[in-house]
């Protein structure tokens, strides 16, 4: 498993676990000894092979096998710790696959910026105005941009803002901006629903009709 380090995850007896195979997943990789590293070996096989798919149907070029042995690492040391969280509302191997699928994804859209600079917050700006500016654009879609872009400037917080522009006006991944911040993908989650709700709650006082009102 390329040296991953796992700890022995606490067991709740809450746990109802509705198919055997998953029961006896849950139950050696809760246990010890050869038992667990047998499982530990075997789940880390399933992972690398999900990992390894969820690359080459992204169609990523070059030899990426690196990306996939990490992504299959970093799942499991996640299963591991979040292995007491598992109920059983699908089998466990599909609840599984997923955090390969998600670190392979996350990878490779580290992989993809490498060297690369988040764009600066006037590309975002510049995006905006040349929505704005579409002939295709309705009078009402300009006005409500231009209120939206007053709304953005003016209401946000200065890291609200960048926040906002690199994720959604700029394509910036939000691992790869949680990384170049040094912060979490949830706390960047949080930044942009906060930011969000003001941009709501400001279009809404100005008369424009927006989804989820002020929540």
């Amino acid at each position: 498993m390329g040296g991953v380090s796992v700890q022995r995850p606490a067991v709740s007896g809450e746990r109802s676990v509705r198919d055997d195979e998953s029961a006896a997943w849950v139950e050696a990789l809760s246990g010890g000894g050869p038992r667990q590293q047998e499982a530990l070996d075997r789940l880390h096989a399933l992972l690398l092979r999900a990992a390894r798919f969820e690359i080459a149907r992204r169609r990523s070029s070059g030899d990426l096998d690196d990306i996939a042995h990490e992504a299959a690492d970093d799942a499991l040391v996640a299963i591991m710790g979040k292995l007491d969280s598992f109920r059983g509302d699908s089998r466990f191997t599909t609840w599984a696959y997923k955090f390969a699928l998600l670190e392979a994804g996350v990878k490779l859209r580290r992989r993809a910026w490498e060297g690369r600079e988040v764009p600066l917050e006037e590309e975002g700006w510049a995006r905006l105005s040349d929505v704005r500016s579409s002939p295709a654009r309705s009078t009402e879609t300009s006005e409500l941009i231009d209120a939206l872009t007053c709304a953005i400037r003016d209401e946000l917080s200065p890291h609200q803002r960048s926040v906002l522009i690199a994720l959604t006006l700029n394509d910036v991944p939000i691992d790869v901006l949680a990384e170049r911040l040094a912060t979490t993908r949830g706390a960047l989650y949080k930044t942009l629903h906060d930011a969000r709700k003001k941009l709501r709650t400001q279009l809404a006082a100005s008369g424009f009709e927006t989804e989820g009102g002020s929540s």
